[in-house]
């Protein structure tokens, strides 16, 4: 695990996201300060998407967005530029992912709207306080993502399956797990779904669609949290002529603590 990068605030882990000095999933980054799923639309697409995230608010807990075609959010962040502070970006072009970046000044337009959603990284440092082992972490990967058979609510052309994020714990940390993370609705909240993973559509789960297959020991439990990666199922169903969002797994990490969370404190506005 990179402590040298984990010990720092959000300002300097941004700052060196912005130089190029860190380009990895942001896991187990920053503990305890709130992180953030994007997604960047055109202005056209905004309303529309904005409807989605009410109607799907277990994967798609809205905690900013910005004017059209300002890259800052103040109120998630001092000095905070979304152009350049996310470790790497999706670039979709009519719904198909065209390219990786690490910094948007090649695309950005006047038109774009930032969207930054709440994320399970945000309670893994009150998971970790607890005393439960969050093995991706340990093991400094990525967290392993599924795309699931359970549909959101559409709205407009927006659509599609729930992608879930996947934590194995020992029975009795699932149980536990489940009352810690259930106080963090601004990050997901509590699961959707313990146990069996083909119920909800999952055949391998050593193959996942994102992120890095789990490490999981004798006994385990997996358990399924909403995912912040669901818009980009949507964002395929809708093909938007652009649209960003982070690389899964690549955060965008905010000035709030994680405790807003729990607490519905976070900034909602730019």
């Amino acid at each position: 695990m990179d402590l040298a990068t984990q010990t720092l605030d959000p300002v300097t882990l941004r700052e060196q996201i912005r130089k190029g000095a860190f380009t990895n999933p942001t896991s187990g980054q920053a503990p305890g300060y709130m992180q953030g799923n994007i997604a960047i639309l055109p202005e056209r697409e905004a309303s529309d998407f904005l409807r989605f995230c009410v109607r799907n608010p277990k994967p798609c807990p809205l905690i900013g967005i910005s004017e059209p075609g300002d890259p800052r959010l103040p109120g998630l962040g001092r000095d905070l530029d979304i152009r350049t502070d996310v470790p790497r970006y999706r670039i979709f072009r009519n719904g198909e992912m065209s390219e990786t970046v690490e910094d948007l000044h090649g695309v950005w337009r006047d038109d774009l709207v930032t969207f930054v959603l709440g994320c399970s990284f945000s309670f893994e440092a009150a998971l970790v306080r607890a005393g439960i082992p969050v093995r991706h972490i340990e093991a400094d990967r990525n967290v392993p993502m599924y795309i699931t058979t359970m549909e959101t609510a559409a709205a407009g052309r927006f659509g599609g399956p729930l992608v879930v994020s996947m934590r194995a714990f020992s029975p009795q940390d699932a149980i536990r797990a489940i009352i810690v993370t259930e106080r963090y609705p601004l990050a997901h909240g509590a699961p959707v779904h313990m146990g069996d993973p083909a119920l909800i559509g999952i055949t391998d789960l050593n193959k996942p669609d994102f992120g890095d297959p789990p490490l999981m020991a004798e006994g385990d439990i997996p358990v399924f949290w909403a995912c912040g990666v669901t818009p980009q199922m949507a964002i395929r169903a809708a093909r938007p002529e652009i649209a960003i969002t982070h690389e899964p797994g690549c955060m965008l990490v905010t000035d709030h603590l994680a405790e807003g969370a729990s607490l519905g404190l976070a900034a909602r506005g730019s």
